[in-house]
């Protein structure tokens, strides 16, 4: 299969780009500057350029495009930088599609479990009741981030909305930099601990991708998470006892907020996310629950 990927630079796409290649698809990745090999193609997303001959000679495009969320405080200007590294690049790439007669099959698109917002104790996959973006700035992102799609959708493209919790690996995403305070012994609960966190293990999270280029009969949003989301407390406890260190410490509301301004709001938010679509189409995860996962995500080699 030939592959277009947007984003393949990051912590998640650095590592689809060689799952795929090594699965023995072709893979060429869009990139800002001089491109320094033929598997890059030069485009402008925040002028809206791509030539869309360069979307016509693929079977499907992948958009990991978007601002690191974690570890930034939320300044209006940083808030705009999330917004627009996301929304610009998935319209260009939607409306290059739309262009050409000979569409790829195949639109995914990253999307995130923020779409719900605060969900509290209450479950939720995409077929709950009352399938609405929850509040907050995250939701309404994801929001208009998957309405971004919309004129290859109309065009007939099949459109999968990656709604991904948080990837694990020890090489970037949430866990990289938590390893090194929980190895330090600073490992510490957020708030009183209850707020539901949706992993996946970034294995699980790549082969669910692949699963998805190649289910012809799924489209929309699908939640990449693990099958049981655990409350900031379990994952604390549980990435403690991984790396053989006590977590005693505690990081109340308000010393997050002074660090982290509005962004403290998200991190205590409680998404309790599962991965309806995923587990009804029959996709087995490699690592079902949070002890595999964190053992997979720390100690592997690959």
């Amino acid at each position: 299969m030939r592959i277009l990927i947007a984003g393949a630079s990051g912590f998640l796409g650095t590592g689809l780009v060689h799952s795929l290649t090594d699965a023995g698809h072709q893979v060429q990745r869009l990139v800002r500057r001089e491109p320094s090999d033929p598997a890059e193609i030069r485009w402008n997303p925040s002028r809206g350029e791509l030539d869309p001959t360069v979307v016509a000679a693929t079977d499907a495009v992948i958009n990991l495009s978007g601002a690191n969320v974690n570890g930034h405080r939320w300044s209006e200007a940083y808030k705009r930088e999330l917004w627009d590294s996301r929304i610009g690049p998935t319209a260009t790439l939607a409306k290059a599609i739309a262009e050409v007669d000979k569409r790829p099959a195949t639109m995914i698109s990253s999307s995130a479990v923020g779409f719900y917002g605060d969900t509290g104790d209450r479950a939720v996959d995409e077929q709950s009741p009352s399938p609405v973006p929850g509040a907050g700035f995250l939701a309404e992102l994801c929001t208009r981030w998957e309405e971004a799609t919309r004129p290859a959708e109309d065009a007939g493209v099949r459109v999968v909305h990656l709604r991904t919790g948080f990837p694990l690996d020890r090489d970037g995403g949430l866990l990289k930099p938590l390893l090194l305070l929980f190895r330090l012994g600073g490992g510490a609960q957020l708030g009183n601990g209850t707020q539901y966190l949706p992993w996946i293990s970034r294995y699980d999270w790549e082969a669910a991708t692949r699963f998805l280029l190649d289910r012809e009969d799924l489209a929309g949003p699908v939640n990449l998470t693990g099958p049981e989301p655990v409350t900031n407390a379990t994952f604390t406890a549980a990435l403690a006892h991984q790396v053989h260190r006590p977590a005693l410490l505690r990081v109340p509301r308000i010393g997050l907020k002074v660090v982290l301004g509005e962004f403290a709001d998200e991190a205590l938010a409680s998404q309790r996310v599962r991965p309806g679509v995923l587990t009804a189409a029959g996709f087995t995860f490699r690592h079902p629950d949070l002890a595999a996962a964190l053992r997979w995500a720390t100690e592997h080699r690959d």
